[in-house]
């Protein structure tokens, strides 16, 4: 397992970066997720936010309950007891999203297929044999960036990003997975859709994916994606 190497950067007047790792790396999680249980204990009623990525935490506190020194004083005195939780993947919470895998809604799939000897079943069987855990949320509310991607499956970022992605589209980029929670934009490559909501404003804590969390995948048929209030409104690429 990995070492950190941790440092603190600030992040305004209400904030601290707290920088672990330089290269991402799966371990990461085991340390990160030990230093937010830690602030959470630590930074009490002080504490406003807790941003996760692949190798930082960002830690926003209220200003007019936990001064900054306070504050950075607090984290230096985590990050000296600082060692990695003990649970293993295996006790993370295990997510599972059904997805209509068809070129419809996933126009990628095809040329992914390519890797496979056109075969789109192929493609289809390694997204879902996998399981991802889930790094970081960020981009949109409950945009969840998951790997890591077989590397048979790995492929760039789409060249011209498209103006509009459907929300719930599954999508690859790099050695990534992700589920788009809302329409936005975005340059991804997609294989399919899900129904499940993903960001939910009455939802405790929003997002239905969490830093840590496992997830799979789950092939179903254009049927019970709709049965499932999926909305299979096929993707229009701008120029059509």
């Amino acid at each position: 397992m990995s070492r950190p190497n941790p440092r603190l950067e600030s992040a305004g007047l209400d904030g601290w970066l707290v920088r672990l790792f330089d290269e991402i790396d799966e371990a990461n999680l085991a340390w990160l997720e030990a230093l937010m249980a830690a602030c959470e204990a630590s930074l009490g009623e002080g504490l406003v936010d807790l941003v996760p990525s692949y190798t930082t935490l960002l830690v926003c506190f209220d200003p007019l309950r936990l001064d900054g020194g306070e504050a950075r004083r607090r984290l230096l005195a985590i990050l000296a007891e600082l060692r990695p939780r003990e649970s293993g993947a295996e006790s993370a919470p295990l997510k599972r999203l059904p997805v209509w895998y068809d070129e419809s809604v996933g126009p990628e799939l095809k040329r992914l297929a390519a890797g496979f000897a056109g075969d789109i079943a192929a493609v289809i069987r390694a997204h879902t044999q996998a399981e991802y855990r889930v790094f970081a949320l960020g981009f949109a509310p409950g945009f969840a960036f998951m790997g890591r991607l077989p590397t048979s499956l790995e492929t760039p970022r789409l060249a011209t990003p498209r103006r509009r992605v459907p929300a719930g589209s599954v999508a690859v980029a790099g050695r990534q997975t992700a589920a788009y929670p809302v329409a936005s934009p975005g340059g991804w490559n997609l294989l399919g859709r899900t129904p499940v909501a993903l960001f939910d404003r009455h939802r405790q804590g929003y997002s239905l994916l969490a830093v840590g969390d496992r997830v799979r995948f789950e092939a179903v048929d254009r049927d019970t994606f709709i049965e499932l209030g999926g909305d299979p409104t096929p993707m229009v690429e701008e120029g059509a």
